[in-house]
């Protein structure tokens, strides 16, 4: 004789007529003592909305709806002073090439034989001589103010 084992075969089903194999159990509400009528009253009354919290709600959506706009408002003008100064730069940028290029326009057009020419004869300029020239120590500085005559050998 062969030995029946017995295995616990679930069969899954698919559909909207299947059965509950372990419906869950039905809560019951509890048995609550009656509540009075000025209680319900109460509670009713704490579940509708009155004036103040509307006026509250209106008030509050009134406030965001200002504070988006002045937001949005500062935003438009932030973008708009960083295209002015993105602007500003570009133009001191090609100012800068423009000056530089007319500065050594100038200078390149500058004859200094002309100059050293018209300097001694019409002006009557002449060189300085070595009894003229005072050397100083200039203490590492770029300029040298002048406050006094310089002392010389007179």
């Amino acid at each position: 004789m062969a030995a029946v084992r017995n295995y616990n075969v679930h069969v899954y089903v698919d559909g909207n007529t299947v059965r509950k194999v372990n419906p869950l159990p039905v809560w019951q509400e509890e048995s609550r003592p009656p509540v009075s009528r000025k209680i319900r009253q109460n509670r009713e009354r704490s579940m509708q909305m009155n004036l103040g919290y509307v006026l509250f709600l209106a008030c509050a959506a009134v406030l965001t709806v200002m504070i988006c706009v002045n937001y949005l408002k500062l935003q438009a003008r932030y973008t708009s002073l960083q295209k002015d100064g993105t602007r500003l730069e570009t133009r001191l940028g090609q100012m800068k090439l423009d000056n530089d290029e007319e500065y050594n326009r100038i200078v390149s057009g500058v004859n200094l034989e002309h100059v050293k020419k018209v300097a001694i004869e019409k002006l009557g300029m002449v060189y300085a001589s070595q009894d003229q020239i005072v050397t100083y120590d200039a203490a590492g500085k770029d300029y040298v103010k002048q406050y006094q005559d310089i002392p010389g050998n007179r």
